[in-house]
């Protein structure tokens, strides 16, 4: 699989960016590179940190506003999903932007108004600049094309826990498509002759990527295979060569339509994937915690519901919840 599609790579130099965007959801990559910026997701960093919030509802939004407020994030400008996914964020941006911080607010349609998105598309392109380089489209478009083989291939084969970090970058490439993709490919190539390994219990990760940057290596030990991550799959699955592919292909961004197309999407990849169970992930003090009735009512697997609140590694209390639950299924 991966010799066909080297078939089609085109080597170039990195890109020399005008700045860097904080983005605090997923916002089309391809638009902000196509800019001339470079992007990073506030919230890759988040797992990561050993800092604790001073105040907070969720950690994930007050520890990105506490981080880009002391200067930690090197970012130049800020753009905020105020519309869909987060609702946390939209009050977090404003104590930034009233801070002096250049920020824009990015809103997604509910009800698929192309018209309204394209219009959304314009007004960041407006706040960046304008278009500059429109062949990042194409080369984020092959980007993901290797993303997708990659997600493909967890399916298939054990895949290290590492592979859900190359997953999760699909939302900035790190700063740097280029690099990124030389990253991707070599990673690729390591993993492309594993094999899957009996016994392992097939898992679907749903709702927000956990603040326990340990969280699949520790499924891992425990027994079980992801071999879904839901957001990471949108990250993925949104793409286009074109503005107008870019316009159609974000529109379905699930997390930011009505609950019942994100559970067609949900249903549909369990299906294909032939999934043994489901780990709802949910963060304190978001409002998605409140869809996991809905899941449990509407999906029929097993279920663990698992709250995260503050980044660093699984707790004993959680790890001991995932145990007994490889327990049940086994």
């Amino acid at each position: 699989m991966l010799k066909n599609i080297n078939k089609n790579r085109r080597c170039s130099s990195s890109n020399t960016y005008l700045g860097k965007v904080g983005i605090t959801a997923l916002v089309p990559p391809e638009i902000i590179y196509g800019c001339g910026w470079s992007v990073e997701d506030l919230n890759n960093k988040i797992p990561f940190t050993q800092r604790r919030p001073k105040t907070k509802l969720c950690a994930w939004a007050a520890l990105w506003r506490e981080m880009v407020l002391s200067s930690e994030f090197d970012i130049n400008k800020l753009v905020v999903v105020a519309g869909g996914d987060c609702l946390n964020t939209v009050v977090e941006g404003q104590k930034i932007e009233m801070a002096g911080f250049e920020t824009h607010y990015f809103f997604y349609p509910f009800h698929k108004e192309k018209g309204f998105f394209s219009n959304e598309l314009q007004k960041l392109i407006e706040f960046l600049g304008g278009l500059k380089d429109i062949t990042m489209f194409e080369r984020i478009h092959r980007i993901k094309e290797y993303g997708l083989l990659l997600d493909r291939l967890r399916v298939e084969r054990q895949l290290p826990a590492e592979t859900f970090r190359y997953l999760i970058s699909f939302s900035d490439l790190r700063g740097d498509p280029i690099q990124f993709e030389k990253e991707l490919l070599s990673f690729l190539k390591k993993i492309e002759k594993m094999e899957s390994e009996e016994g392992k219990i097939r898992l679907a990760l749903v709702g927000v990527p956990p603040i326990n940057h340990d969280f699949h290596e520790a499924c891992k030990e425990l027994g079980f295979q992801v071999v879904f991550d839901e957001l990471p799959y949108e990250f993925l699955r949104a793409r286009g060569k074109t503005h107008e592919e870019i316009v159609n292909s974000y529109i379905n961004y699930s997390f930011a339509r009505p609950f019942r197309h994100r559970l067609k999407v949900i249903k549909n990849e369990l299906k294909k994937r032939e999934v043994d169970c489901v780990v709802h992930y949910t963060q304190y003090a978001c409002h998605h915690i409140l869809e996991d009735e809905i899941l449990r009512e509407t999906l029929d697997y097993p279920i663990l519901t698992v709250q995260g609140d503050l980044p660093g590694r699984v707790s004993e209390q959680t790890k001991l919840r995932l145990e007994a639950f490889a327990e049940v299924l086994k």
